[in-house]
């Protein structure tokens, strides 16, 4: 008997099978969940789901009440064989009461040989028309009480099966033509980084710079997608470090050293040892902000990690506080060098009395733990001023600098004599 995992010796209801089908959250199993319903609904000892490909019916689900049916999930047998093809080309009814009474029935050699007395099986129709397979149940003796009914009701969770697998279907071009953008993006390297400045409130002078990645004009997306992207197919570490290495060559290729921070997931800093991409580099110029898009599950190793980089004069930034996962125990627990407020807090903090009062918060432990605070996302002149105002020294946004090749910060970016922030 295939496994379906459910729970005890409880068999689900139609209701529980339709609603798995139709519920993303249980959409792994819930075809098997249908198949299983339906099978146990219509008193059938085999129910089975199959792909057409090419001259074979390739078995994607199988259900079954018996082990002694040599029947498996992934098997491939024949069209010519069984009813499934016959189905479909109208050269075998439907629903078959009694194969007894069917002599087309009988004329397949799995009839008898199974046996097979009573037979349900309609094909799978995806929304283009095309037949992916078909849905089937079978007994092995006759079901006398089965009738036109019951093959209406068949056929209706049939359709909503089609619909599941439409979905799949789709998802899954979806994320092979993502996957093939990202790998030739990589391939190619078409990969950029640009620099956005992060600047002295005091007098808007430059500090430091962030890298950050950009991506060919087609298929045009926010950068950000092309990372979630890269994480959905299985490629985002390949991706990260792709985009590692190129802001590292574009700092390796400038005349001069300046200060830059580099975004960095913690699932990359644990994957591979980063010292071989930064060799060559004064690491104590470089600052890793560590991005919020993630958990961090073990705080432990990600410390033995940093700790073995600032040892070589590395910083550690927390990236987006107040955002995502950059709570507060995560300020704790891996003890950064500088925190950078998420523009969510800067936004309107001009006119927003709660803003400005977990921003001061924020900045007062900064002090106190002897941290640099950078804002991010400055726009206006007012949330300037108020950032300026609390005594927030440094930051960033489409107020003070957008980003740009570094060639456009020549004279900031050639005379930084020493670490700046």
């Amino acid at each position: 008997m295939i496994e379906t995992d459910l729970p005890g010796d409880e068999s689900p209801t139609l209701t529980d099978g339709i609603l798995a089908a139709v519920d993303p959250a249980r959409a792994r199993d819930g075809i098997q969940r249908v198949l299983h319903a339906i099978r146990c609904h219509l008193g059938m000892n085999v129910g089975f789901l199959t792909e057409f490909i090419g001259p074979n019916r390739v078995f994607r689900y199988v259900d079954t009440d018996t082990v002694s049916l040599p029947l498996k999930v992934g098997q491939s047998l024949s069209l010519e064989q069984g009813y499934c093809l016959k189905v479909v080309q109208g050269r075998l009814p439907t629903l078959i009461v009694d194969t007894h009474d069917e002599p087309a029935a009988l004329a397949i050699p799995e009839t008898g040989t199974i046996p097979i007395g009573s037979h349900l099986s309609v094909p799978i129709r995806l929304r283009d028309g095309t037949v992916y397979g078909t849905f089937c149940c079978f007994s092995f003796e006759p079901r006398p009480s089965l009738n036109e009914r019951d093959l209406a009701f068949f056929s209706t969770i049939a359709d909503l099966v089609a619909s599941q697998i439409d979905d799949q279907i789709a998802t899954t071009r979806s994320l092979r033509a993502k996957a093939d953008a990202i790998q030739a993006v990589i391939a190619e390297g078409g990969l950029d980084t640009v620099f956005q400045p992060i600047h002295r409130l005091e007098d808007r002078s430059i500090a430091a710079f962030e890298c950050l990645t950009r991506f060919p004009k087609a298929p045009f997306k926010p950068v950000v997608e092309w990372f979630q992207d890269a994480v959905a197919v299985g490629c985002g570490l390949e991706l990260e470090f792709a985009a590692l290495e190129s802001s590292v060559a574009r700092l390796k290729a400038w005349p001069a050293p300046i200060t830059a921070s580099l975004n960095m997931s913690p699932r990359a800093l644990l994957a591979r040892d980063l010292a071989p991409i930064l060799d060559g580099i004064d690491l104590g110029r470089i600052v890793v902000e560590i991005t919020e898009h993630e958990q961090v599950f073990d705080y432990p190793r990600l410390n033995q990690v940093l700790d073995g980089l600032r040892a070589r004069g590395l910083r550690v930034a927390i990236d987006d506080a107040g955002a995502g996962y950059s709570s507060l125990r995560h300020i704790l627990l891996l003890r950064p060098d500088i925190i950078k407020l998420d523009l969510s807090l800067v936004r309107d903090i001009d006119r927003d009395a709660d803003r400005q009062a977990l921003a001061d918060a924020l900045t007062l432990y900064c002090r106190r733990s002897g941290i640099a605070i950078v804002a991010e996302g400055i726009e206006t002149e007012a949330e300037f001023a108020t950032l300026r105002r609390m005594g927030i020294e440094l930051g960033q946004g489409y107020l003070l600098s957008r980003p740009g090749p570094l060639a456009t910060w020549s004279d900031a970016a050639g005379h930084q004599k020493a670490r700046s922030f």
